[in-house]
């Protein structure tokens, strides 16, 4: 390559000698004889970021088929890992208790969530001593406060309780949990007040909205962005949001779950938001870019005992790279719940048809707001199958 490139630099000096000479008055002039150099190939060519040292603007094309290598510079990276759903409810703490180990849903995933640095999860069932042990079929949840016990092990750092069950047990029981968790070393939103976490200099700011039930505060929303501006240097919103077993994104009027959570998600990074969670819906759903901004609009489930549909047993795990301040990569695994209420990772074949799914999920949804996909487009690929409700 270095031989190639010479020949071609000296070529290109003769040429400009020869075109320094002018011709002589009343001469014809002779045309320089072409200068033949080597094609040059993409591949000999440095990509942007190795040119620049900067990571390419965010796409779904980069997100599911990523190319970009992060830099040789460990301090600068940091990244944020979010589940699914986590109802510690109803069948999971009625076989948690059967088998007298709180730990359990737990223990297949531990490994892998607690290696994040900040690993932020959404708790949607109030924990407290009392609460009634059943699996029959209700609406009402709460959860034994042992479970704590296994937030902690899957290292949970930040614990959303914006949602539509959280406050099942009144006030009471969401003072009980969020004191739990803050004396077990856990920030919490949806309450208020912004919750704010330093990793090695770089400030994250976390605020939640449950939007199920009732329309989520706009006017409180771009309040707590704001507020969360000036707090942290990157600001992570999460909502409970959309219509319950949809791929895509979209209101439930019905519930009433009023707001489109397109419509949030745009807002929450107008106004200032550099991530959006989005949670509720009991399935999957596809990502958007949105001003080179990730939303992600659900994981599915992470811990319930929704094991009537094979979609309700699947969710994904999200792990979100940030070089700096800029979210540069993201990546997901896909778990199964089995037994009722524990989630363990799936083969490689289902995993893969998961990822592919949320794929098509997000191009689907790129294409109806007129946004750039991936290419090509994968097809959708069909339901899921059932699988053995023992792992």
């Amino acid at each position: 390559m270095r031989g190639a490139a010479a020949f071609l630099a000296a070529g290109l000096l003769a040429a400009a000698c020869s075109n320094a000479a002018q011709p002589v008055a009343g001469t014809t002039p002779v045309a320089a004889a072409p200068i033949i150099g080597p094609a040059l190939e993409r591949g000999d060519q440095p990509s942007f970021t190795y040119r620049t040292g900067q990571p390419p603007v965010l796409s779904l094309q980069e997100l599911f088929h990523p190319t970009y290598n992060l830099p040789i510079d460990p301090s600068k990276v940091r990244t944020l890992l979010v589940t699914g759903d986590i109802i510690p409810a109803r069948g999971v703490a009625y076989f948690a208790a059967v088998r007298h180990d709180y730990l359990w849903p737990f223990r297949p995933t531990a490994e892998y969530t607690k290696n994040a640095d900040i690993t932020y999860v959404n708790l949607e069932a109030p924990l407290f001593s009392g609460c009634p042990v059943s699996p029959a079929e209700s609406f009402t949840f709460c959860g034994d406060p042992r479970f704590v016990n296994g937030l902690t092990l899957m290292g949970a750092k930040v614990v959303n309780l914006a949602n539509n069950h959280l406050t099942n047990y009144g006030p009471a029981g969401v003072a009980a949990t969020d004191k739990l968790l803050n004396e077990h070393g856990m920030l919490t939103t949806g309450l208020g007040p912004v919750a704010v976490i330093d990793v090695r200099g770089v400030k994250f700011g976390f605020i939640g909205f449950n939007g199920v039930g009732r329309a989520i505060d706009k006017t409180a929303l771009k309040a707590g962005i704001a507020r969360a501006r000036q707090l942290a240097d990157v600001v992570v919103v999460q909502f409970h949001w959309g219509k319950e077993y949809e791929r895509q994104p979209m209101a439930d009027r019905g519930v009433p779950t009023p707001d489109d959570p397109v419509v949030i998600g745009h807002d929450s990074i107008d106004w200032g938001a550099d991530i959006v969670i989005g949670n509720h819906p009991h399935w999957y759903q596809g990502i958007e870019i949105y001003h080179g901004k990730l939303i992600t609009y659900a994981h599915g489930n992470f811990i319930f005992d929704q094991m009537w549909s094979e979609e309700t047993r699947e969710g994904v795990i999200g792990t979100y790279t940030f070089y700096g301040t800029q979210l540069v990569a993201a990546s997901w695994k896909a778990v199964r719940i089995y037994d009722y209420g524990q989630p363990v990772f799936m083969n490689a074949k289902d995993s893969s048809t998961a990822i592919t799914t949320m794929e098509a999920a997000s191009d689907q949804l790129a294409k109806r707001l007129g946004e750039a996909t991936t290419a090509p487009i994968p097809t959708m690929p069909p339901a899921p199958k059932y699988a053995p409700e023992h792992a």
